[in-house]
């Protein structure tokens, strides 16, 4: 039987689609790290957003701590990932690990997802 590794490994995008999807059906703490890590190369965005719905399914406290990790990322990708993985996940608990280095980024990809996550972050307090 293909593992989740395996199957996000396809070169076939409806073949990591369908993957991602039984990923977020059927969760499991050790697809964290596996989705996490696809996220940072996964090639299309429809698969990446169903990634991001997939961790979302797992303990949020245990897929927060591993987004931390790929903030700190130099893979662009895997950053900005993270960061919208975070705001999908909309607590706002976690606007501070947007940072103001994120917010002005030299990459432009970068600091717009910041800046998306920071909207919908922001506690009223900070508006």
């Amino acid at each position: 039987m293909p593992t989740l590794k395996s199957l996000l490994d396809s070169p076939d995008q409806s073949v990591r689609l369908k993957a991602a999807l039984a990923a977020g059906t059927y969760p499991e703490p050790g697809f964290i790290e596996i989705l996490i890590t696809q996220c940072a190369i996964e090639p299309d965005f429809f698969v990446r957003d169903t990634l991001s719905w997939a961790l979302m399914r797992n303990d949020i406290q245990e897929v927060v701590k591993r987004l931390e990790i790929e903030l700190q990322s130099p893979n662009i990708q895997a950053k900005t990932q993270a960061i919208h993985t975070l705001s999908k996940i909309g607590d706002k608990n976690n606007y501070a690990l947007i940072t103001d280095e994120m917010l002005f980024d030299a990459d432009d990809f970068v600091a717009v997802t910041a800046w998306r996550a920071t909207s919908v972050l922001v506690p009223e307090d900070q508006k």
